[in-house]
């Protein structure tokens, strides 16, 4: 094992996830790039792995990363982790590859639990197609902007999100998209581990005042399908029977197709019943 960068994944919580193979590299390696080495020295410590550490972050990623790839080139193998799950992904080490790339180094993956993946799984809400949106941005013009660019994104949308931030973001998704399905997911794979299948409007009104602990993932429902203009009231109708399908009610499903097709909610109920 010689001249080569691996990207490892590490537990997002529960440490049984760890794998033999993620185990085993860490400790054949020369050296680990870790995002903060206080928090990878307690894996390290659970299973007996004694490879030097150095810090690798976004404060500190380009010199770093030079003399990380410097130390690979003369033949030296690393590993890098993030504080929990596959590091690269909203991180700084996804800019690490890049510089191996650059330089000609050998980078390969040794695959571990990812937050986002596991998230979408449980939420209940379509995973045929989806897009990862990782964090949005802490400046109010770049959050709003961010949003507004999704308005007609039809793919099931996943964020990561800070628990202080959650109240706020939650309002601003809400003024952006409508009312639409959301599932909050919390401390993935740990003991309080939970799934808070709702909507927006409900949840803004529940969690305003930040009660959601631990790390958060959201998933959040997709723009609906745009039904042609010269549609009738039976096809309305039809797509609230599709809706229903997904998991809504009556009441929601009316509300939603009123929405998209532009006829009248009691009028689309009626027909449902």
């Amino acid at each position: 094992m010689s001249g080569k960068l691996f990207v490892v994944g590490t537990p997002i919580g529960n440490l049984s996830d760890f794998s033999p193979r993620a185990i085993e590299t860490l400790r054949e390696v020369d050296f680990i790039a870790a995002e903060d080495t206080r928090v990878t020295i307690k894996l390290l410590n659970r299973f007996e792995i004694s490879t030097p550490m150095v810090s690798y972050h976004k404060f500190n990623a380009r010199d770093r990363g030079d003399e990380i790839c410097g130390r690979i080139e003369k033949g030296e193998s690393c590993a890098i982790v993030t504080d929990a799950g596959m590091p690269c992904i909203s991180d700084p080490g996804e800019q690490l590859v890049r510089q191996c790339y650059d330089r000609g180094i050998d980078v390969c993956v040794v695959p571990g639990p990812t937050a986002l993946a596991s998230a979408i799984a449980v939420s209940g809400l379509p995973t045929g197609r989806f897009t990862f949106e990782g964090f949005l941005s802490v400046n109010k013009p770049g959050r709003k902007e961010h949003l507004i660019s999704l308005l007609n994104e039809k793919r099931t949308m996943i964020f990561y999100e800070a628990p202080h931030k959650l109240a706020a973001t939650l309002r601003d998704m809400h003024r952006c998209f409508g009312d639409r399905r959301i599932s909050i997911v919390r401390e993935l794979t740990k003991i309080h581990e939970q799934v808070i299948r709702t909507t927006l409007a409900e949840a803004v009104e529940k969690y305003a005042d930040d009660s959601v602990k631990g790390e958060i993932v959201l998933i959040v429902e997709g723009a609906p399908e745009v039904v042609e203009k010269d549609s009738t009231l039976d096809d309305a109708i039809n797509t609230a029977r599709e809706l229903m399908e997904t998991g809504m009610s009556a009441s929601e499903a009316a509300r939603e197709s009123a929405k998209i097709t532009g006829f009248k909610k009691g009028d689309i109920y009626k027909g449902l019943l």
